[in-house]
């Protein structure tokens, strides 16, 4: 089945303390860019959720967020009421006695300081409830798995009916292929009868078949649809279809403007801008299929 590369997942986990939410968004990318956005994974943990992420997901560009909730029963700031006390006595020791500055004011100053408030915080990943965490990003995982399958069903169902109008195209270009060789012959003779100048006809007719012949389109037609059963083929076939199925992609383009520059004809040309626009807008969609 073909999965997008765009998906989101969120789940949750209980940290004791608090909770911690795991949120994941996707978006396509050419490999697996993982980038993790938190300051409550310790370090000893990143890899471990970068490889996790990574066996999920395979490719896109993907942001992992962890975040934390406290609970409200939480003693959530830590005061160390020694180095408070401390900065206090120097703080009033520099401005000297006398000086209008209130002790509140001081206090409100020094609580801001990282050493005093907070200096004992208690990490919030631990070896205890790390299970949960990665209970909690794989829920969210398989949340952006399904988004993935969802959002691969309409790119799936978007590209195929244009393979199928694009071999409508090529079917209409078949019907013209004889109008436009009588167009061709019907331009040669006039332009010749225009010269006013005695040729041998049987030379003539043969440097037509070759002219004809450097015209033909049949092999691009017949490389063409070639290619759009392999399209089919792969995107039907194969687990994570995306990379492949943009070099099919260019294949086509190339029998389709190789098709255009040899037409000689208003109404073949106007069939190949039709295709090259079907074929665009499905260059757009598998950039986005895994």
């Amino acid at each position: 089945m073909v999965k997008s590369m765009t998906g989101y997942g969120k789940a949750s986990a209980d940290a004791g303390t608090g909770k911690i939410s795991v949120e994941i968004r996707t978006l396509n990318g050419k490999g697996a860019d993982i980038n993790i956005k938190s300051f409550i994974l310790p370090k000893d943990r990143e890899l471990a959720l970068r490889q996790r992420v990574a066996k999920a997901l395979e490719r896109g560009s993907i942001d992992v967020y962890l975040t934390f909730e406290a609970s409200t029963d939480d003693s959530a700031r830590h005061i160390d009421k020694t180095a408070a006390a401390e900065y206090l006595r120097q703080a009033k020791e520099i401005l000297g006695y006398g000086n209008e500055t209130s002790d509140a004011v001081l206090l409100a100053t020094i609580l801001r300081f990282p050493e005093v408030c907070d200096a004992k915080k208690p990490d919030i990943i631990t070896d205890e409830n790390w299970p949960a965490v990665e209970a909690a990003v794989d829920n969210a995982l398989a949340q952006v798995d399904e988004f993935r399958r969802r959002e691969g069903a309409a790119l799936y169902a978007d590209v195929t009916s244009r393979i199928s109008n694009i071999l409508g195209l090529s079917a209409r270009i078949e019907e013209l292929e004889r109008e436009r060789i009588d167009a061709v012959k019907e331009r040669l003779i006039r332009s010749l009868a225009e010269l006013r100048q005695k040729v041998d006809e049987e030379r003539f007719h043969q440097e037509m078949i070759y002219y004809l012949e450097k015209l033909d389109i049949n092999e691009e037609k017949v490389r063409l649809r070639q290619h759009c059963s392999y399209f089919m083929d792969t995107i039907d076939n194969e687990p994570a279809p995306g990379r492949k199925l943009g070099f099919i992609i260019q294949e086509m383009g190339r029998e389709i403007n190789t098709t255009g520059s040899k037409a000689n004809h208003g109404g073949i040309q106007k069939l190949v801008v039709l295709m090259k626009d079907e074929l665009e807008k499905m260059r757009e969609q598998c950039m986005n299929i895994l």
